[in-house]
């Protein structure tokens, strides 16, 4: 048994006045990557600095105008990198690139050779503040906590005065989560008050969820406190750094958001220690499908996942939001038939929003494609087939044939399991427009005729093959397809009736082909099935279409 007793619950906010429950997320965030520093460093492989590069253009390209890039202090790569970037005049006049550093002297010192010539830089100190830090790992109290960050502030500002760009100072109270939220507020009004933040020239006070300690309301609780405690808050840029401990990134900076965040750090895809920093795709695509711009140039999620996974040589979850191989495709039967009518119903509205069942964006929107939305396997129902069969190859198949072929479908992905679009294709072909055996419709004459009594009449003169055997008969009707009814009827020796009939254009153009659907019945047996048949010509697809179905029902 799971010896639950051993945790302890981590206490709520007595907060009361919160007001970030009633409130929406009206707008985008400034957003902060920092794959190229906490993403990085959490690779089994991290990247080499080329990489890095690549990865760097990407951030650039999706319209990210603050960039950690690293900690170009304490590691000679990250040193590099970054003097890579400025010597080759990469880093574009209106990016801030974002420096961390530890509050220690000759760490500040290096980190101002490293930026040397850049325009425009956030240095970012940071020292932990949580109870569990203070006691167990650098045992020392709140007072000396407080100097470190204190020190840390007035080197960066002592550096800062002979740096020819523009410096943001950030500090975070690492470990957050874990502080008490009276001594949060003092170690970072006492950063505030040394560095002299103006609303002229802000200074960010990043909180992080370095470890995700509680549910997110928690978090945003948190977040609201320190909002509405701080002194000259116009000074300050309100920023967060939220991690997935508990896997509730995204839900815990959204509502942070409403909190009255200014800023998110977080990474492409989630990448980060653990179980990942909060993934800044997915908290962009769903402001997007809430119709508010994220201010971020994400049109192509394809490629975005391309560049991802060969930096970091990590493997994007099929299932992963948004960006996932299935995360519009729809297996079940039920939905699948929900998506087919709901794209039906968009296209004869024409409105001007987005509105189908289990599918919150219009895959288009984000550089996917119809196509993988829904895929056959032996959970899928008629609706799905249908909806293959009129997307990928354009045959709107008449609903009460949903079921038939559909069955035909099912059983084969009981052997073999999903069953691809174009063997779908395939096993209508051999079932409908290619079943010609043993009846063969070959050609046809059609003339106007009159009856005994003088009424008009169509008279069809067929010529088709039994068992390869050329043959002919002529039937006489009230039109075409009546008249090759009773021709056939005759022929044969058999009795059927057409129950229903469709028919509709495939292609577009002169050469257009058109599809004829042929609901028939043998009188006899009772039994029932559809037959298809194609031509350019309207009379002849439907007539293919009739000896398509009598092949089925008869033999």
């Amino acid at each position: 048994m799971l010896n639950y007793r051993r945790y302890k619950r981590v206490p709520v906010v007595d907060f009361p006045e919160r007001t970030w429950p009633n409130k929406e997320i009206q707008k985008a965030p400034v957003w902060c990557s920092v794959d190229l520093r906490d993403g990085n460093q959490a690779l089994v492989e991290p990247m080499v600095v080329e990489e890095k590069i690549e990865f760097f253009n990407l951030l650039l390209k999706l319209g990210f105008k603050e960039i950690e890039i690293g900690f170009p202090a304490a590691s000679q790569i990250e040193y590099d990198f970054l003097r890579q970037l400025v010597e080759r005049r990469m880093i574009p006049d209106d990016v801030r690139v974002q420096v961390l550093v530890q509050c220690r002297e000759h760490l500040i010192k290096r980190t101002f050779e490293a930026i040397e010539e850049i325009k425009n830089v956030v240095v970012h100190i940071y020292n932990s503040t949580s109870v569990l830090q203070r006691d167990v790992v650098f045992h020392k109290n709140k007072d000396e906590i407080t100097q470190i960050a204190v020190e840390g502030t007035e080197m960066v500002k002592k550096y800062a005065k002979n740096f020819d760009g523009n410096i943001v100072l950030e500090y975070s109270p690492e470990s957050f989560t874990g502080t008490e939220l009276d001594y949060a507020l003092e170690i970072c009004t006492a950063v505030q008050d040394t560095w002299g933040a103006t609303p002229e020239n802000p200074m960010i006070i990043n909180l992080p969820s370095t470890v995700e300690m509680a549910t997110p309301n928690v978090y945003a609780d948190q977040i609201e406190w320190m909002n509405t405690h701080f002194k000259n808050r116009d000074s300050i840029i309100l920023s967060v750094h939220p991690h997935n401990d508990r896997g509730c990134g995204v839900a815990a900076t959204e509502l942070a958001l409403l909190a009255g965040a200014d800023r998110v750090e977080g990474t492409l895809l989630g990448n980060g220690e653990r179980t990942g920093n909060v993934d800044i795709l997915t908290l962009a695509y769903n402001m997007f499908s809430q119709g508010i711009d994220p201010q971020l140039n994400i049109e192509n999620v394809r490629e975005i996942s391309e560049v991802y996974e060969r930096c970091t040589k990590m493997n994007i979850p099929e299932r992963h939001p948004y960006a996932g191989k299935l995360v519009f495709t729809a297996f079940s039967g039920s939905h699948q038939d929900a998506i087919n009518k709901g794209m039906q119903a968009l296209k004869e509205r024409n409105s001007q929003y987005w509105e189908v069942p289990y599918l919150p964006i219009d895959p288009t929107d984000i550089g996917r494609k119809y196509e993988p939305i829904v895929r056959i396997n032996s959970q899928s129902g008629k609706g799905g087939v249908a909806f293959v069969m009129d997307t990928f190859f354009g045959f709107r198949l008449p609903k009460g044939m949903h079921k038939e072929f559909a069955d035909v479908i099912q059983a084969i992905s009981e052997k073999q399991g999903e069953v691809a679009p174009e063997q779908i294709m395939e096993e209508f072909r051999n079932n409908y427009t290619e079943r010609k055996e043993p009846m063969h419709f070959r050609k046809c004459q059609i003339h106007d005729t009159e009856t005994e009594d003088g009424s008009f009449a169509t008279l069809v003169n067929v010529t088709y093959t039994n068992h390869g055997i050329e043959k002919t008969f002529e039937g006489v009707g009230n039109g075409p397809i009546d008249a090759m009814q009773k021709g056939l009827e005759k022929e044969l020796g058999i009795e059927i009736r057409v129950l229903d009939y469709n028919e509709h254009a495939l292609t577009a153009g002169s050469g257009a082909q058109a599809a004829s659907y042929i609901h028939l019945m043998d009188v006899k047996s009772k039994k029932v099935t559809y037959g298809v048949g194609i031509s350019s010509n309207i009379t002849r697809a439907s007539f293919r279409g009739i000896f398509s179905a009598v092949n089925r029902l008869f033999y």
